[in-house]
């Protein structure tokens, strides 16, 4: 339970950080690319950035239920690691949104 409530916090920081870190702007963020398009690149409005926020939170969501179900059929040791699992795509997708502001400077 302590390693589901610091994934919980964890994930409450993550998207903490990413609304203080978003700003409204006039431009555009490469979000996806592909080689079957005709310009390879798509880009998106400032707004998708708060996809990564709903991302971390449904993230610790369904970290927490799995952790939870698992420790209920299979025992402890499979659901610690289910909930470290769960803090380790945290701390990527922290990762990854931080190059991503990095880059996505609107000033």
């Amino acid at each position: 339970m302590i390693l589901c409530g610091a994934l919980v916090l964890l994930s409450i920081g993550f998207a903490l950080y990413v609304g203080f870190n978003v700003r409204p702007s006039e431009l555009q963020l490469v979000s996806h690319y592909s080689a079957f398009g005709v310009t390879h690149l798509y880009r998106d409005q400032w707004f998708y950035l708060l996809n990564f926020a709903v991302f971390g939170i449904f993230t610790a969501i369904m970290h927490v239920i799995l952790a939870i179900k698992v420790y209920m059929i299979k025992g402890q040791p499979l659901a610690i690691v289910f909930a470290w699992l769960g803090i380790a795509i945290i701390l990527l997708a922290w990762a990854t949104s931080y190059a991503v502001f990095n880059v996505w400077s609107p000033s």
